[in-house]
């Protein structure tokens, strides 16, 4: 499984360096409109209940915290912490969207 080898918050977003070498930022805002946690998406349905107008334009992550070995987990400038982001969810948004900037060092 591919994992962080180093972390940074940067001035425009997390900037996560991979194992296999790939180095991908995570435009902040981005980001925190991705969050999965049970306020942000209904469990059952997978409707998302995130008001993203309430997420503030310049919204960062000021701190994260290892989630054993499979997730980070941010804490934002608006105040939500409670979101979980897994490794392979990081991977797939940086594979499929161009959101992601990714550069193969």
């Amino acid at each position: 499984m591919t994992i962080p080898s180093q972390i940074n918050m940067t001035g425009v977003g997390v900037q996560i360096a991979w194992d296999d070498g790939q180095t991908c930022t995570y435009p902040y805002r981005y980001l925190r409109l991705q969050c999965a946690c049970a306020a942000c998406v209904e469990e059952m349905t997978g409707r998302a209940l995130l008001n993203v107008s309430a997420v503030p334009e310049d919204v960062i992550a000021v701190e994260y915290i290892e989630v054993g070995k499979y997730a980070l987990q941010f804490l934002w400038t608006d105040g939500h912490g409670t979101g979980i982001y897994p490794f392979k969810m990081l991977l797939k948004l940086a594979e499929n969207d161009d959101a992601v900037i990714c550069e193969t060092s």
